[in-house]
C-alpha cells in the first residue's frame, strides 16, 4: 500500500504532540486538502492537510512532474495514511509542518463511528440544517447518509423559517430509494386569535398587529402533495406580510391551510413548554394543546441554559425532567402522541465546536456552552429517556416517532416535470419570423446552406418544445430595440441561426460568406473556414457590380442545441442597464402580474469568511492553532446560510394556469420588507428545470452604445467590422496621435475599449499580434477561458508551435478541428465538452487523435484546459467592443463623455479635472504604492485615471462644473470641452448630485444657506464646491451684516 516513498517505520504518534522540531515522526490520518503547485518546467509540490482528529498539519512532498499523475491516484481528498516525515519549522508558513517525506502510506479508516444498533430504529422529527441561518451546520446530504447507515427508514428537515434544503435533500436519494424524507419547517407561529379587537381591524392593520405579537416554535410537517403546495404559502405569507425579525406566522392562517399538514409543539420555546415554565392554568394549556397533533420532548441537556438563568424558576437537571414528565401528562390527559427528538444542530458530538464559532460570530456570549444537539441514535435517545420508564421511553422515542413517520407520504418537494410558459402558436410564429428575415437578407430564393441550417434548427427547436423560449427572447429584444437600446448575446446563444434570423442575436454562425443587397447573389466561401466574414477582401457583386456584404462566423449549431439538437437551449441577454428594470416589467405584461419572480439566491459562509471567524474565535480566547487545524474546523462551518438574494438578471416564468406554491414559496430579497421586489425562495438552480428562467441582464455596453448613438447621430448598426484604422487601436497608439509615452508607457490604444483594455488583455494583444476581427473574436476566448491562454496557447506561440488562428481559443475550435481532421463527429462533440469542463480526455479519445495525427501540443493543450469560452459569446462581445472603438477613433470627445458618464465608476473631479498634470502628480501617487498594498479604491482610481491622461494627450480638456448646467450623473459636451457630473465631486453622490440638479431648478441660491437647505448637501461638500469656485461670490448666510452693506 504504499504510494510514495519506501518506508513508512516507527511508532505513530499523535499531531497533537507535534509542537516543536522534533525530528522524524510517523502519523496517521485523513486527508482533507490537497492541492498541487507546478514550480519549474519539471517539478510540482503537493500539499495535503492531514488530521487524527487531535490536530491538523500541513506536509508537502516534491515531485517530478510526470509522477503526480500516479501519485494522485491514490492519494486523494478523504483517504487515510500513514505519513512519515520530519518535523520542521516552515519558513514560508511561520510554524510547524512536516517535511522530507519519507513514505506514504494507504490505511484503513481508523476513526471510530457511532452506529445505531437497536433493532427498532427511531424517527428524528425536528431536525435543522445548513439552512436554519446562521444556526446548524448540519451537511444536508451528510446527515441523510448517516440516518441511511445507521438503517432508520426516515427523517425530517425541519430549518427555521424556510424550506430551502428541501431540494437538496431531494437530491441525496435515489427516486426509488424507500427511504423517506419528511418535509417540515420550525416555524414562529403567532397567536392571532385575540377576539373582535383583531377582527374589527383593517386587513393592514392586523398584519402591523401580527408582526408586532410575540412569536413561538411550532414544527409544521408536510404529509402529502396538498400539504406541500399549504407550506409553501404559509411561508410566503410569513416572508411576505409577516416578517418582524423573522417570518411569523399566524395560527389562524395555519388553520385555514392545515389539510395535509402534521403540527407539533416544538422545543422549549413553543408554546406548551413555554405555558409550563410560566405555570399558566390546565384550562389555558388546554386550549393551546388543541391546535396541536403531537407533543414534543427533549434531552434535557437541550435545556440546561433554563437552569443557568435566572429568569427562569428550574434550579436542577430534575425540574426539567419533570417539564418534560409534565408534557407526556399532558399527552396522555388530552390524547396527542409524545415524540422525543434531538433538535439536530449538528451531527456528531465534537462537530459542536463549530456551532460554537457561530454563535461567538452572533455575540452569543455563553457560545462554548454548547448544548448537546448532535444527532442520536436509538439506544442514545432510550438511554436518555430512561427515567420515564423503559415501555414510556420506547414508545416516544421508537413508536410515535415512526407512527407519524409512516402518516406521511414519500413526495418530491420539486416537481419533476418541465412546465414552460404557453404562447400560441409560438411554433408558426417563429418560423415565420425567421423565414421572413431569412428572405430579407437573402432573397426569395434562399440558398441550400441557409435552408438546411434553418430547417434542421427549427425542426429540432419545434419538436423538443422551445419554440415559446425563442418567441420569448425575440419579444424582450424586439421591446428594447424599439425603446432604442440594442441588445447583446452571451454564451452560445449566438450559434444558433435560428436566433440570428429571430432578431434575438446579431451573430451570425453561417460559414463566411458574401451578400448582394441588391439582387441577394449569395457566395460561401470554401477555403474561409474559422474565420469572421468581415475579414474577407472586399468584393462586387459579379451579376449587379453592387458592393457585396460580408457575413458569417462559422460557428456550429451543436454548442447550444446539443450534438442531437435536444439540449435545452440557454438564452442570456444583455440589455441596457437602464431598460433593464422595463424589460423586467415586459415579462410581467406577457405573463401576466404573478407568474414573473426574480430568480432567488442562498448566500452561504464562504471559505475565507469561515476561516475568519476560527481566527476571531481563537484570538478572543487568546489561543493558537495550525493554519491547517483552522481550515479543519472552517470546513465544518462553511456552507451555513447567511441570507438571500436575488439573481441580477434571472427572471423565473410561471404558466398561467399553474400557481407559483406548485412550485415553491415566496419571499423578499435578504427579507427586506421595504422592496417591492419578490424572488422565488428556493435558489433558483432548484428550479430552473420545471421552470422557464430568463437572463434578462443588466450591461453598460448596450447603454454606452445608445449614448454614443445620441452625441452623434450615428447608428451603430452601419459601422463596418473590417475599418482598418479601428484595427490600429489593437497595433499601437499611433491612430489616436499619441505615443505610449503620453499615457504612462501603454503600448496600445484600446485603453476603455471593453474586453481589451486590462493590462492582461492589452499584454495578451501584444504576444498575440490579431490581424483581422476573427483573432480579435480568438482572444476573448482566451482571455475569458481558464488555463487556455498562461502556460497554455501562451506558450505554444512563444515556441513557435502554433499562431493565434491555430492555438485553441474558444470551445467551438476544438470540435471543427477534431472534424477537419476526419475524427467521428460526434466523438469530437463529446471531446469538445469534456475539455471545456476541465475534464480532460479520456485514453480512447486520445489514442484515436493520434491515429488521426492531431499534434501532439494539439492534445496537450486540451489537457491543460479548465474552462472555455463559447466562441458565440465572443463573436457577440468583440461586436460591441469594436463599435465602442470606431467611435473611439472617429468621435473622440463624444465617446470620452460617454465613457466617464457610464463606464467611470470612481471618478474624481478634484484628482482628475484640473490638467494632465495635476493628474499625472496623482497617478504617481497611487502607482508609487505597491500592487500588494494598493486599496481595491486605488485600483478603480487609477483605471479611470488612466483614460483621463489618454483624453488629455488626445488634446481634449475638461469644463468647470456649473450647477445651474451640469447633470447629476451624466458628462456635458459644451464649447467643445467636456462637463463633468455633479456626482464626480468627492463625497457628493448620486442622490444629492440629483437633489441639486432639481434645486437648481428654482433658480439662484442666495446663500450657502439656502444652497444646504434646499440641496441637503453636506457641509464638507460645500466647503469643497466653494474652494473650486461652483458657488461663485454667494454669501455665508441670508442675513446681511452692516459691513457687507458698506
Amino acid at each position: 500500500n504504499m504510494i510514495y516513498g519506501r518506508n513508512c517505520e516507527g511508532k505513530v504518534i499523535k499531531i497533537a504532540d507535534i509542537i516543536d522540531e522534533i525530528g522524524e515522526v510517523v502519523i496517521e490520518g485523513e486527508i482533507l486538502n490537497l492541492e498541487t503547485r507546478e514550480i519549474r518546467a519539471s517539478k510540482t509540490i503537493i500539499f495535503c492537510d492531514i488530521t487524527d482528529y487531535t490536530d491538523t498539519i500541513t506536509f508537502k512532498i516534491f515531485v517530478e512532474n510526470e509522477e503526480v499523475g500516479n501519485i494522485l491516484a491514490d492519494l486523494k481528498k478523504g483517504g487515510y495514511y500513514k505519513v512519515k516525515g520530519s518535523a520542521i519549522y516552515d519558513k514560508y508558513d511561520k510554524e510547524i509542518s512536516l517535511a522530507s517525506i519519507k513514505g506514504i502510506k494507504l490505511i484503513k479508516e481508523f476513526k471510530t463511528k457511532r452506529m445505531d444498533n437497536a433493532p427498532e430504529k427511531r424517527v428524528e422529527l425536528h431536525m435543522h440544517t445548513k439552512m436554519s441561518d446562521m444556526d446548524s451546520v448540519v451537511d444536508i446530504k451528510g446527515i441523510i447518509k448517516r440516518a441511511k447507515e445507521w438503517g432508520m427508514s426516515a427523517i425530517a428537515i425541519t430549518d427555521h423559517g424556510c424550506l430551502q434544503a428541501f431540494p437538496i435533500a431531494n437530491h441525496a436519494i435515489e427516486k426509488d430509494d424507500p427511504f423517506k424524507i419528511i418535509y417540515g419547517v420550525e416555524a414562529y407561529f403567532v397567536d392571532d386569535n385575540l377576539g373582535d379587537e383583531l377582527a374589527e381591524e383593517a386587513h393592514s392593520e392586523q398584519e402591523e398587529r401580527i408582526k408586532k405579537l410575540k412569536s413561538y416554535h411550532g414544527i409544521i410537517l408536510v404529509k402529502n402533495e396538498v400539504g406541500r403546495i399549504n407550506l409553501n404559502k404559509l411561508v410566503s405569507a410569513a416572508h411576505l406580510k409577516y416578517y418582524s425579525r423573522r417570518p411569523k406566522m399566524p395560527k389562524s392562517l395555519i388553520s385555514k391551510y392545515r389539510e395535509g399538514l402534521i403540527i407539533g409543539s416544538a422545543c422549549e420555546a413553543g408554546e406548551i413548554f413555554s405555558a409550563i415554565l410560566e405555570e399558566k392554568d390546565d384550562s389555558d394549556i388546554e386550549k393551546l394543546i388543541e391546535f396541536y397533533d403531537y407533543l414534543e420532548i427533549q434531552p434535557i441537556l437541550n435545556n440546561e441554559f433554563l437552569v443557568r438563568s435566572e429568569k427562569y424558576k428550574a434550579s436542577s437537571l430534575e425540574d426539567l425532567r419533570n417539564y418534560n414528565r409534565k408534557i407526556i401528562e399532558l399527552g396522555e390527559k388530552y390524547n396527542k402522541r409524545v415524540v422525543a427528538t434531538c433538535d439536530v444542530h449538528f451531527i456528531d458530538p465534537e462537530d459542536e465546536i463549530y456551532r460554537c464559532i457561530l454563535m461567538d460570530y452572533k455575540g452569543f456570549k455563553d457560545a462554548d456552552l454548547q448544548p448537546p444537539l448532535y444527532f442520536r441514535t436509538t439506544n442514545e435517545m432510550l438511554e436518555e429517556f430512561s427515567y420515564l420508564g423503559e415501555e414510556k421511553a420506547y414508545e416516544v422515542v421508537v413508536e410515535n416517532t415512526n407512527q407519524i413517520a409512516d402518516e406521511i407520504e414519500k413526495i418530491s418537494p420539486v416537481l419533476p416535470d418541465k412546465c414552460p410558459p404557453i404562447i400560441a402558436d409560438s411554433d408558426k410564429e417563429l418560423r415565420k419570423i425567421c423565414y421572413d428575415k431569412a428572405h430579407e437578407i437573402y432573397g426569395p430564393d434562399l440558398p441550400e446552406q441557409v435552408t438546411a441550417r434553418l430547417e434542421r434548427e427549427l425542426n429540432s427547436i419545434i419538436n423538443n418544445g422551445y419554440a415559446v423560449m425563442y418567441i420569448i427572447a425575440q419579444k424582450l429584444v424586439w421591446d428594447s430595440n424599439d425603446h432604442g437600446y440594442l441588445v447583446g448575446s452571451r454564451g452560445s446563444v449566438g450559434s444558433s441561426f435560428a436566433a440570428t434570423m429571430a432578431g434575438i442575436t446579431e451573430v451570425n454562425p453561417l460559414a463566411a460568406h458574401y451578400i448582394c443587397p441588391e439582387c441577394f447573389y449569395t457566395e460561401f466561401q470554401s477555403n474561409a473556414a474559422g474565420i469572421s466574414g468581415c475579414d474577407m477582401p472586399d468584393k462586387a457583386c459579379p451579376k449587379c457590380g453592387s458592393a457585396l456584404n460580408k457575413e458569417g462566423h462559422d460557428i456550429p449549431f451543436e454548442t447550444f442545441l446539443g450534438f442531437y439538437g435536444d439540449k435545452e437551449p440557454d438564452i442570456d441577454l444583455n440589455f441596457s442597464g437602464e431598460y433593464q428594470s422595463k424589460a423586467h416589467k415586459y415579462v410581467e405584461v406577457l405573463f401576466g402580474e404573478g407568474k414573473a419572480f426574480r430568480a432567488g439566491t442562498i448566500g452561504t459562509v464562504a471559505d475565507k469568511t469561515a476561516l475568519m471567524y476560527v481566527f476571531k474565535y481563537l484570538e478572543k480566547r487568546e489561543m493558537t492553532k495550525r493554519k491547517a487545524e483552522m481550515r479543519r474546523i472552517a470546513a465544518g462551518c462553511t456552507g451555513v446560510k447567511r441570507t438571500t438574494g436575488q439573481h441580477p438578471g434571472g427572471i423565473i416564468v410561471v404558466p398561467h394556469d399553474r400557481d407559483i406554491y406548485e412550485f415553491c414559496a415566496i419571499q423578499h430579497p435578504a427579507n427586506d420588507v421595504k422592496t417591492p421586489i419578490i424572488t422565488t425562495h428556493y435558489e433558483y438552480h432548484s428550479i430552473d428545470h420545471n421552470l422557464l428562467k430568463l437572463d434578462i441582464l443588466g450591461h453598460d455596453d448596450p447603454t454606452i452604445i445608445r449614448r454614443l448613438e445620441d452625441l452623434t447621430g450615428i447608428s451603430s448598426s452601419t459601422i463596418k467590422l473590417d475599418d482598418k484604422e479601428v484595427m490600429k487601436l489593437f497595433h499601437g497608439t499611433e491612430v489616436l496621435g499619441i505615443t505610449p509615452d503620453d499615457i504612462s508607457g501603454i503600448k496600445l490604444g484600446s485603453l476603455g475599449v471593453p474586453e481589451f483594455g486590462t493590462d492582461f488583455v492589452i499584454q495578451m494583444l501584444i504576444d498575440a499580434k490579431p490581424q483581422n476581427f476573427s483573432d480579435l473574436v480568438r482572444i476573448s476566448g482566451l482571455s475569458h477561458g481558464t488555463d487556455v491562454w498562461l502556460g497554455n496557447a501562451q506558450t505554444l506561440i512563444e515556441d513557435g508551435k502554433g499562431t493565434i488562428s491555430t492555438v485553441i481559443c474558444t470551445r467551438d475550435d476544438i470540435m471543427t478541428y477534431l472534424i477537419s481532421m476526419d475524427l467521428e463527429a460526434g466523438m469530437a462533440f463529446s471531446i469538445m465538452e469534456s475539455v471545456r469542463k476541465g475534464k480532460g480526455l479520456k485514453p480512447d479519445w486520445e489514442k484515436a487523435m493520434i491515429e488521426k495525427k492531431v499534434p501532439d501540443w494539439y492534445i496537450w493543450s486540451c489537457k491543460k484546459i479548465k474552462y472555455m469560452f463559447p466562441k458565440a459569446h465572443a463573436a457577440a462581445y468583440v461586436m460591441m467592443a469594436w463599435r465602442i472603438a470606431w467611435y473611439k477613433v472617429f468621435y473622440p470627445l463624444e465617446y470620452y463623455t460617454a465613457f466617464f458618464s457610464i463606464r467611470a465608476s470612481s471618478f474624481n473631479y478634484e484628482l482628475m479635472c484640473f490638467g494632465k498634470e495635476k493628474l499625472e502628480n496623482n497617478m504617481k501617487g497611487i502607482m508609487g504604492i505597491s500592487k500588494e498594498k494598493q486599496t481595491a479604491k486605488d485600483q478603480d482610481l487609477l483605471k479611470d485615471m488612466r483614460i483621463v491622461q489618454e483624453m488629455y494627450a488626445r488634446g481634449f480638456e475638461f469644463k468647470e462644473i456649473d450647477i445651474f448646467e451640469a447633470s447629476d450623473v451624466d458628462f456635458k459636451i459644451i464649447d467643445g470641452k467636456i462637463m463633468p457630473s455633479l456626482g464626480t465631486i468627492d463625497g457628493m453622490g448620486d442622490k444629492a448630485a440629483a437633489l441639486v440638479v432639481e434645486a437648481a431648478k428654482d433658480g439662484p441660491f442666495l446663500s450657502k444657506d439656502d444652497f444646504k437647505k434646499r440641496t441637503k448637501v453636506t457641509q464638507t461638500v460645500i466647503d469643497k464646491m466653494s474652494e473650486f469656485g461652483m458657488l461663485g461670490d454667494i454669501p455665508e448666510s441670508n442675513q446681511l451684516s452692516l459691513i457687507d452693506i458698506m
